[in-house]
């Protein structure tokens, strides 16, 4: 494997260990969350520890930004490695400025995302998370990321962008949970989508890593392979090298 092999899979890698984890970790806090509420709400004494609670937001605040981060990290490799080296100088002399205002996106809507995490003031929450969703949604709209928009509705993409866009939305509206029981059915129903969504990204995502090659078979898979009609030729054969003449050395 390539150095671009390798960052090629640091998405995956991530989501692997560190993400899908906190998924189950959260999705088992949450229920617990749920059933002491219930109980408690019936005056009964539940077993569950009321730390379970705060312990279900802190997870959660990780996972947020673990899914953020996971994704920033997928479409950097498609936009600084995978299509064009951000180290080549010819990359930026051919497309300095759309480089830079990239960079840029990704440093606003990083900071943005930051912002929201340390915001405590409604309106605040409401503004850093709108500029994190337009930011992370605009570099998700850059040209040579792949979106399988034939077929939408299995798109790893796709089902990764709402996902993200709903952690960020779930995140800015997590006090209003305490305040409002309306918000609290919001939360839930924004978090079992998630939820599914994250399911159906473990499938997409073991599909994709099976249909993409290692760089050095690239440009033989996709110059030879047919995705309609799932069929791949033979490369043509090259003419055969005529000998030197003698004493031409």
């Amino acid at each position: 494997m390539t150095l671009q092999d390798v960052l090629g899979i640091l998405h995956p890698a991530i989501a692997v260990a560190f993400v899908f984890p906190l998924i189950g970790v959260v999705s088992r806090a949450a229920w617990q969350v749920r059933q002491r509420r219930l109980a408690v709400a019936n005056g009964q004494k539940s077993k569950i520890p009321p730390a379970v609670g705060p312990e279900h937001v802190e997870i959660g605040r990780w996972l947020t930004g673990s899914v953020v981060g996971v994704s920033l990290v997928a479409l950097a490799f498609v936009l600084f490695v995978a299509k064009q080296n951000i180290l080549d100088p010819k990359a930026w002399a051919d497309k300095g400025s759309l480089l830079a205002l990239q960079l840029a996106f990704f440093a606003v809507t990083i900071a943005a995302f930051v912002c929201l995490y340390r915001s405590t003031a409604k309106h605040w929450r409401a503004i850093f998370a709108t500029l994190s969703g337009m930011g992370f949604t605009i570099i998700s709209a850059q040209e040579g990321i792949y979106r399988r928009d034939q077929e939408w509705w299995v798109s790893h993409f796709y089902y990764g962008t709402i996902a993200t866009l709903l952690m960020i939305f779930a995140l800015s509206i997590l006090p209003e949970i305490y305040r409002s029981k309306t918000w609290r059915n919001v939360h839930i129903a924004a978090n079992i989508v998630a939820l599914l969504l994250f399911i159906g990204l473990g499938f997409t995502g073991s599909r994709d890593l099976l249909e993409l090659p290692l760089s050095w078979q690239r440009d033989f898979v996709f110059g030879n392979c047919n995705d309609a009609t799932k069929t791949c030729t033979a490369p043509a054969p090259q003419p055969p090298t005529a000998p030197a003449p003698a004493g031409s050395n």
